[in-house]
């Protein structure tokens, strides 16, 4: 069985954790995703959180869906997602203009540098201009030392302006990725 690896050196910096904790400074109380890789970390923390409820997607546009109802009901969630499924939310982003609800993603770039699988190319490529196309701000986390500050921009902007937000994670943040064996 085959899986990807990422490099040391883009992780080293716990930048997972800054944004687990602007998260949690910013009230927010549920977190769903697609499993992804990149985003791993932020999941385990989430999980280990009693005070953060997790559910686990089938389809990034659900996740759009959920954020919605979880306002709706009092809370302030978040959309964990990797870019090839931004695509996917196209037409459910449509309700964050629509009905004016805070929106924040954290979405961890693939199909950029040093990319490996030529599928994740063309999604990668349109993932800002989908965004933004939708209504979307879209900020772009390139350095690990930024994501505790630009998290916390991020959730203000979203839930103290009723914006939708997005926040691309460089691919070279989360390293490059290179299939190894596993027995």
């Amino acid at each position: 069985m085959a899986h990807p690896a990422p490099d040391d050196a883009a992780t080293a910096h716990d930048w997972p954790l800054d944004i687990y904790n602007a998260l949690k400074a910013a009230a927010v109380a549920q977190i769903c995703y697609v499993p992804d890789a990149g985003h791993s970390r932020l999941i385990n923390l989430s999980h280990e959180d009693n005070a953060i409820q997790t559910t686990v997607l089938t389809t990034e546009e659900e996740g759009v869906a959920l954020c919605a109802g979880a306002w709706l009901g009092g809370d302030r969630s978040v959309l964990l997602m990797q870019s090839s499924g931004v695509g996917n939310c196209i037409n459910m982003l449509s309700l964050l203009q629509s009905c004016r609800f805070p929106f924040l993603t954290f979405v961890t770039m693939r199909g950029e540098w040093a990319e490996f699988n030529p599928w994740q190319v063309p999604m990668g490529k349109a993932t800002p201009h989908a965004f933004e196309i939708m209504g979307v701000t879209v900020f772009r986390l390139d350095d690990p030392a930024d994501a505790g500050e630009m998290a916390s921009a991020a959730a203000a902007l979203a839930y103290d302006s009723d914006q939708p937000i997005a926040v691309l994670i460089s691919q070279r943040m989360i390293g490059r990725k290179k299939w190894t064996e596993t027995k």
